[in-house]
């Protein structure tokens, strides 16, 4: 496996200059100019003029009556964010759809999971959903996530919009209601994805009844955190209503000198159009800064050390270097007008911008002595935006005895990116007996500096298709088209790279007997590839092309859901190393990855919840130019991995919750000089439920045991955290 790109930035009076001169000051004026809202908005005027006056009393009961938006309501929030056997998805679709009739592997973690697991990140969310590796590069300040066998952290979406490749830093889970994982190649509906699978964080958006919460939360290695959720109905019918989220967190680390502080807030406002039309303006901002963390030499933990064993709370960079500072901001809005009964008109837009510094010390190649570890320091100077605009519109209706929900759209993004970084040097570390504060020596220039801009668009259908005894079908088709103009300052060179894909999807449910289905699916996905080769060309994009099979279960009460499938995913041209031109890149790289899945979700009324996975992945490198590692399985996908979290409430005493679960991972092998040895962990829980406040108490890796979760390359691997304690606090007012 490569060395992982680096996320980071510089001085904030470079990056100024940086960003003048990369972008148009402007830029931000296109954000409603791209958009029909005040169409939309136009149209719902009308149409309330139209309608009969609100003071009327049999217009507000036939308003009462009508069909109620959410039912295809993108961000809405109901009982589909509680329980560990949710029987309902969005991603798959754009728009709910029965897990039992989606004929694709999509798992949801709901609001209630996190809660009841005192999750403080995106990874530790997903460790319950089979074929989701939440692999660490050490605790580097971003989710690394990787599905079926494939790196998928660019691939992490935001209520259906894809984010800048710019925004790695953390997602707070607190401004989620769930993530759902929609699993191997999904380009029909989201363009631009990479072909393990996407994740969609649905956000927390206004609703019509009161909350207000406030909690406390500390913990093992200086743990602090506070937040509030409060949401506030301005009007009567509760359509109009305020929604604030905000968390302010510190924590310290087992690694000498590694620490992270976060603030985010999250305010969110819903406004009343009439009956036919939902309006949510949306906003947050949050600024991180923390000191990069990722991992240590293999020799000596996983490896033999001639010198000894080293300490896995050795830090190998240099605290007098610097750390990140990154500061993030979105605004934004999501649109629906419900035309007639059949047919909504839906818009979700987002603009967003990341901007910062980062600096951090690398690990290269440990000198022959096994003792010096020679390290690269890197200063980045970040600025990213985006505009990402999706306009759809969902079509239910029947035709020669065939049921059809359709959605069509349009979308489009825009953005400006900026990775400008100085490469210095740094002295070795003695991993036996470290010094920090080395100077270290970094070039006046910039080491790179190539500020680029990526226009894509994408036109998209896609038709759930019911028909006969208990069969649905699923069909959708897309094509996109994108640029990417890149200006190499350091090189003096323009380059424009334009990319079009067909992508498409089809598959077919039979539901044999009620609440069992058999499917089939078959999926395409594709990624444009920067770059050019020693011709002077660029690359194709990079496809990925899987096949699906599998069987789903739903009882009859809902409350006990489970899946079964089996895939076949190839991805295909991979850039690898030029073997004949040294530094170029040819794209003759393809990797396999097959296997099976097995989930079970339960909420029993006994008391007892369940959210368990078991996952086979066999992973391959099946063509690349270094044909020494041809045939071998794929770094950082272990074959075996299980999982189970349940909670049990007391019959006793109904007021108390005690929670238990672990995760068994089995050996990971591939082409790096080592493996990482297999691993269990085991977390528990306990919580109280008072008139009007909540206490839970956690400890994660119970036993303490030490294990490596992630190598970032063959250089480094990543120790994983200790036994951890957790106590959290919340009042309800």
């Amino acid at each position: 496996m490569s060395s992982q790109p680096s996320r980071a930035v510089s001085p904030r009076s470079s990056l100024a200059r940086l960003r003048s001169s990369s972008r148009p000051s402007t830029r931000q004026a296109t954000l409603f100019a791209l958009t029909p809202l005040a169409l939309c908005l136009a149209h719902a005027a009308m149409a309330q003029q139209t309608g009969a006056p609100a003071a009327d009393p049999a217009a507000a009961a036939t308003s009462a009556t009508a069909p109620q938006l959410q039912e295809v309501r993108i961000n809405a929030s109901s009982e589909k964010d509680m329980g560990f056997a949710p029987v309902e998805a969005q991603t798959a679709g754009k728009a709910p759809m029965r897990r039992l009739e989606t004929p694709q592997s999509i798992s949801v973690v709901t609001r209630e999971q996190m809660e009841s697991r005192q999750i403080a990140n995106v990874q530790q969310a997903l460790q319950t959903v089979a074929g989701v590796s939440p692999v660490n590069f050490g605790r580097r300040g971003f989710d690394d996530i990787n599905i079926r066998g494939f790196r998928s952290t660019e691939s992490i979406l935001v209520d259906g919009l894809v984010q800048s490749p710019g925004m790695w830093a953390k997602l707070q889970p607190y401004g989620y209601e769930r993530f759902e994982v929609l699993k191997g190649s999904a380009s029909v509906l989201y363009g631009q994805v990479q072909p393990g699978g996407i994740v969609n964080a649905v956000s927390k958006r206004p609703k019509k009844d009161a909350i207000n919460e406030v909690g406390v939360e500390v913990g093992s290695f200086g743990q602090r955190t506070l937040q509030a959720d409060v949401n506030k109905p301005l009007s009567e019918s509760g359509k109009t209503a305020l929604r604030i989220n905000a968390q302010v967190s510190e924590s310290d680390d087992p690694t000498q000198f590694v620490y992270r502080k976060d603030r985010w807030f999250a305010p969110s406002l819903s406004i009343d159009l009439g009956a036919q039309t939902d309006l949510v303006l949306f906003a947050t901002y949050s600024r991180s800064e923390w000191m990069r963390q990722q991992g240590i030499s293999p020799y000596g933990t996983v490896l033999p050390n001639r010198n000894g064993t080293l300490p896995v709370t050795m830090f190998t960079g240099d605290p007098a270097f610097g750390v990140y500072d990154v500061e993030s901001t979105t605004v934004g809005y999501a649109l629906e007008h419900k035309m007639s009964d059949a047919m909504t008109l839906r818009q979700n837009v987002r603009y967003e911008t990341e901007k910062g510094t980062g600096n951090f010390v690398s690990n290269q190649a440990l000198q022959a002595n096994q003792r010096l570890q020679n390290r690269q320091a890197s200063r980045q100077y970040m600025d990213y935006d985006l505009l990402a605009t999706d306009t759809s519109l969902l079509s239910r209706f029947e035709a020669l005895g065939v049921k059809h929900q359709l959605v069509t759209g349009l979308d489009v993004r825009s953005g400006h990116s900026l990775l400008a970084s100085r490469t210095c040097r740094i002295g070795a570390l003695d991993l036996f007996a470290p010094v920090y504060g080395m100077q270290a020596t970094c070039p006046e220039a910039l080491t790179a500096d190539a500020p680029g801009k990526l226009t894509v668009a994408g036109l998209y259908a896609q038709d759930q298709i019911k028909f006969g005894q208990g069969w649905t079908a699923l069909v959708g088709l897309r094509r996109d088209w994108s640029t990417n103009d890149t200006n190499n300052r350091v090189a003096n060179t323009q380059t424009r790279q334009k990319d079009n894909a067909t992508t498409l999807s089809a598959g077919l449910v039979y539901e044999f007997k009620p609440g069992w289905a058999a499917y089939g699916s078959y999926g395409e996905s594709f990624l444009p590839t920067s770059g050019l080769n020693f011709a002077g060309a660029t690359f194709v994009p990079e496809t990925g092309k899987q096949w699906e099979a599998g069987v789903k279960y739903e009882s009859p009460n809902g409350q006990i859901t489970g899946a079964l499938a089996v895939f076949d995913l190839v991805r295909e041209n991979l850039t690898t190393t030029d073997p004949v031109n040294t530094g170029f890149s040819v794209q003759t790289g393809e990797q396999r990855a097959r296997g099976l899945e097995v989930e079970l979700g339960a909420d029993l009324k006994n008391g007892w919840k369940l959210t368990s996975a078991y996952t086979y992945t066999q992973t391959k490198v099946t063509r690349d130019s270094n044909v020494a590692i041809v045939g071998l399985p794929l770094n950082l996908t272990p074959r075996h991995t299980l999982t189970a979290w349940a909670t049990y409430k007391l019959p006793q005493f109904q007021r108390v919750t005690l929670g238990l679960g672990g995760r068994y991972v089995s050996e990971q092998i591939g082409s790096y000089p080592f493996t990482l040895p297999s691993y269990f962990v085991a977390d528990a829980s306990i919580s109280y439920v008072g008139e009007s406040y909540r206490v839970t108490a956690g400890v994660k890796n119970l036993f303490n045991k030490a294990y490596y979760d992630g190598a970032i390359n063959a250089n480094v691997v990543s120790p994983a955290l200790p036994r951890s304690f957790n106590l959290g606090v919340t009042y309800f007012f």
